[in-house]
């Protein structure tokens, strides 16, 4: 079976695709400690009609018990016990919420700077971020970092939300000070879109509904914004890239011969027909078939979940990746990435790692660390030999095996990895292939010990 769409279908194929797409946001909140990232997020689950009427009778009762006339709407977020008792955010949280116009999955990040690591994990996936900052203290360096984080995950869209504005009497010359210092700072890190909003989580200022205390701004709430930026791309655009993660081979009466190679689509479309590489081993093949769901369809595109058959009976497992034979990436066992570190424990050169990019994990050793920024004036502090906990810098590895990494500049999905301790799995670092938001610095070259690692 062949695919012959037209290309009316094909366009239609893509519009079903971006109505898909731009029907759910996923986004994430950031910001220092104290800034109100927890009420701002109770704000707008209680204002947009979010909140189940137990949850927000639990709320109040919580609050009254504490002295507090009014619900404290954090308690919405906070969920662990830790939190509710010292009034901060530890862990993500994530909710679910829905309005008319768009779905919304949201990561209500930690401020506290030993927790920037789970700000890596919401953002990293988030089409969107809102930065809070209270409007007392202005940009501070966990704001930075906060940019410098969403900049690096290439998140496409910031929302600056100057919080607390009530406490300066709605100044709006504060707000315009405080927006001009960070759009200023984030566009020199290449965020692509800054959208800057004076809000008070607690009063509900422009959140949901607009400010009676503030006429001099005319733009968006928090809500309006978030249901009417354009999210999703149009998949045709991109290469495709399908991460096997699964061989299916029933070996019944039914299917004796079948086998079929189940994963989700990382990127572009697939269709029937078509010549593809499996990589790392450079072999190629035709797609015979393509299984969505139980129906066996001519096209399919990124994130659709799906099995293909091919033509030949090639040597493939899990891990390997199948791309259109013209637009293939290369191979390397050499990565340069920028990175987060995650854990405690220092990263230093000659750490030996495992590498996980998408479905496939390898060996790895540190080979240099060339830099580490500086966030204050995004310098880079030239061959630092480790990175702590939350640090942001340059590292070069060698690996066991080769990778078809994408740069993480033009797949978020296929040009991003994680490194574990091969002890015990625990994640380490957070890593991004190809260039930063800024040209790193030349490091010292640093030879590690390749005992025991012998690639």
């Amino acid at each position: 079976m062949t695919s012959n769409l037209t290309s009316e279908e094909q366009a239609a194929a893509a519009a079903v695709e971006r109505s898909a797409a731009t029907s759910q946001l996923r986004f994430a909140t950031a910001g220092s400690v104290d800034d109100g990232k927890s009420t701002l997020v109770g704000r707008l689950l209680h204002d947009s009609k979010s909140v189940l009427a137990d949850q927000l009778e639990a709320v109040e009762h919580a609050s009254r018990s504490r002295g507090q006339e009014a619900p404290d709407l954090a308690l919405l977020t906070d969920g662990l016990r830790a939190e509710r008792e010292q009034g901060i955010t530890i862990d993500v949280a994530y909710r679910y919420f829905a309005t008319p116009k768009r779905r919304f999955i949201l990561a209500d990040t930690p401020g506290h700077v030993q927790y920037t690591r789970n700000m890596v994990t919401g953002a990293s996936t988030a089409e969107l971020a809102v930065v809070l900052v209270d409007a007392r203290n202005g940009v501070v360096e966990q704001t930075r970092r906060h940019a410098a984080v969403a900049a690096l995950l290439r998140v496409p869209h910031v929302v600056l939300a100057v919080n607390k504005m009530d406490l300066v009497d709605y100044a709006e010359p504060v707000f315009a000070a405080i927006a001009e210092e960070f759009t200023t700072y984030a566009a020199s890190l290449g965020v692509p879109e800054i959208t800057a909003i004076p809000i008070s989580a607690l009063a509900g200022d422009n959140v949901v509904t607009a400010s009676a205390n503030m006429d001099w701004y005319g733009g968006p709430t928090v809500l309006e914004h978030l249901e009417t930026v354009p999210v999703g791309t149009d998949p045709s655009q991109d290469p495709a890239r399908f991460p096997v993660q699964y061989v299916i081979r029933p070996q019944t009466a039914e299917h004796p011969d079948y086998r079929g190679y189940a994963g989700q689509i990382a990127s572009g479309v697939l269709r029937v027909g078509e010549a593809v590489t499996v990589l790392p081993s450079g072999r190629t093949s035709t797609i015979t078939g393509i299984d969505a769901l139980g129906a066996m369809v001519d096209v399919a595109w990124a994130p659709q979940s799906v099995t293909l058959t091919l033509a030949d009976d090639l040597d493939i497992s899990r891990g390997d990746l199948l791309a259109p034979s013209d637009h293939a990436p290369e191979t390397t066992r050499d990565v340069e990435a920028t990175v987060c570190h995650l854990h405690d424990r220092p990263l230093r050169v000659g750490d030996r790692v495992l590498l996980k990019h998408t479905t496939r994990t390898v060996k790895a050793i540190i080979k240099d660390i060339p830099s580490r920024l500086t966030l204050a004036d995004l310098s880079h502090h030239p061959a630092p030999g480790e990175l702590a906990a939350n640090d942001i810098g340059r590292v070069v590895l060698r690996t066991s095996e080769p990778l078809a990494l994408d740069a993480y500049d033009a797949s978020r999905r296929t040009g991003s990895f994680l490194l574990l301790d091969p002890a015990d799995g625990t994640t380490l670092t957070a890593g991004m292939a190809g260039d930063s938001f800024a040209a790193p610095a030349k490091g010292a070259e640093a030879a590690a010990d390749d005992e025991g690692w012998d690639f």
